[in-house]
């Protein structure tokens, strides 16, 4: 069956030999109409007939080369369209064998360790002196790291197949994933590395939250294990805050900080993608370049939230996202009032591009009376400046379009920022020295470092307002 660019073609040949045949019949007709009233001689006739001919044959010989050409190009690629089938085939099969491959290593390597796991469980239980009760830790704790690997890696072929639900059943945060950061402390202490972790969390709040722990666990084991495999020295800071609550949700931010080897800001515009496609020229000395950072962008995603990453090259890195999880169970301790350090109207402009962000730091700055702005980049809040009055500016540091410092440059460039020096506060999960002294550089008045601290964000209140406030 014919394509529909060759048949075209075909009807395209056809028409000029058609025109070439009605030509050369018109031109013979002519002549026997000149031989006829003896208008050319015998010898003329008989050379331009022969001419006539001698063209025809180099015609037609030059339109069934070109034919022949195009038969054996359109073979050709009839071929290529059935080995591609066949690599495809070939592929599809290959994906099968690997998920079932995976399915089998998965069980293979999960029944010995679960004995192994169950008879360290049962040594726990004999007399063991300090030392010995020391290393069955160590032996339970890395045959649990490795089960850890084993579901990575299962768990991380879902995500890349699409093949994953949410289960979202009632959680507890901190007694989860206690276990889980204390595998990494001991990874992280083989490694000579300083591993610490902190949850923040109102001791008085009553509630549980609803949240797929899994696939929690999952975006921090693909972060934790990264951020360890690329520090060499220094430490890793494990941060879980739960202390902002909107209505009947709570925000949760995770934070992991390392001071490992960082990423250029080429690595940073493409991390996101498919891992597959991941330049493999920045894993040579570490292993893995960045395996599984896709597959947890895709989870954080799909639990409602934006994964993020602030770095500097040889300083380090810090991964965090939030999500905004539901109470279980209304809280029934009194709420403590919490008396706002504002009695008059307080305006701050907030640039920030983050959705979840921009709630947190909502409801920490509604807190203290303060009546909120939000744009999503520098731009907009330098256009929004110009128009409206503002007490102080909030700036987050890394945004598109334009960047916190760009932005705060823009701002003191203008004739009202000289008449009103109004404050800008930097905000940043990126603290590192690079950044603050970035930031006065720009002009930054002061740094507010992520996850926000009450306190902190109380004294820069006090710090820059110009009105009399109140503090508790």
């Amino acid at each position: 069956m014919k394509s529909p660019l060759q048949l075209v073609k075909s009807i395209k040949t056809k028409k000029i030999l058609s025109i070439i045949i009605f030509v050369s019949i018109t031109i013979v007709l002519i002549l026997a109409y000149f031989f006829l009233e003896q208008i050319i001689s015998n010898t003329i006739l008989i050379i331009i007939l022969f001419g006539i001919i001698i063209s025809q044959i180099l015609i037609l010989q030059y339109f069934f080369k070109n034919q022949l050409k195009n038969d054996l190009r359109i073979s050709n690629l009839y071929l290529r369209i059935d080995e591609l089938k066949q690599s495809l085939e070939a592929a599809n099969t290959l994906a099968d064998h690997k998920s079932i491959y995976l399915a089998n290593m998965n069980y293979e390597i999960r029944t010995p360790l679960s004995t192994v796991l169950g008879m360290l469980n049962i040594l726990k239980q004999t007399n063991l002196d300090i030392d010995q009760k020391a290393q069955v830790e160590i032996a339970e704790y890395s045959s649990k790291h490795l089960l850890q690997l084993v579901d990575m890696v299962t768990n991380n072929a879902d995500i890349d197949n699409d093949d994953v639900k949410l289960n979202l059943l009632a959680l507890n945060l901190e007694a989860d994933l206690s276990q889980l950061f204390k595998v990494f402390e001991y990874q992280a202490w083989e490694k000579g590395l300083h591993f610490d972790y902190k949850f923040l969390i109102d001791e008085k709040r009553k509630f549980s939250l609803l949240g797929d722990t899994v696939r929690i666990q999952q975006v921090l084991i693909n972060l934790i294990n990264n951020a360890i495999k690329f520090t060499n020295t220094g430490k890793i800071s494990i941060i879980v805050d739960q202390t902002i609550g909107i209505d009947d949700d709570q925000i949760v931010s995770f934070y992991i900080k390392d001071t490992g080897i960082g990423l250029s800001i080429e690595a940073i515009k493409q991390i996101f993608y498919d891992s597959k496609t991941f330049s493999t020229s920045a894993s040579k000395d570490y292993r893995g370049g960045g395996i599984g950072l896709s597959i947890s962008h895709k989870l954080v995603q799909l639990m409602g939230g934006e994964l993020k990453l602030e770095s500097k090259e040889n300083e380090g890195s810090t991964f965090y996202f939030s999500l905004q999880l539901k109470k279980t169970l209304n809280i029934t301790a009194e709420a403590e009032v919490q008396k706002p350090m504002f009695s008059d109207k307080f305006s701050v402009l907030v640039a920030e591009d983050n959705r979840m962000n921009q709630k947190v730091i909502k409801f920490l700055l509604e807190q203290q009376g303060a009546d909120c702005t939000f744009v999503k980049n520098g731009l907009e809040a330098v256009e929004l400046y110009k128009i409206l009055d503002f007490d102080m500016v909030f700036m987050d540091i890394y945004m598109p379009d334009m960047d916190g410092y760009q932005a705060t440059k823009a701002i003191k460039a203008t004739e009202k920022y000289s008449e009103s020096k109004t404050p800008i506060i930097a905000v940043s999960a990126s603290a590192f020295e690079d950044d603050i002294a970035n930031a006065k550089l720009a002009g930054i008045d002061d740094f507010l470092a992520k996850p926000i601290e009450v306190v902190k964000l109380k004294e820069l209140l006090a710090k820059y307002a110009k009105q009399e406030i109140k503090l508790d």
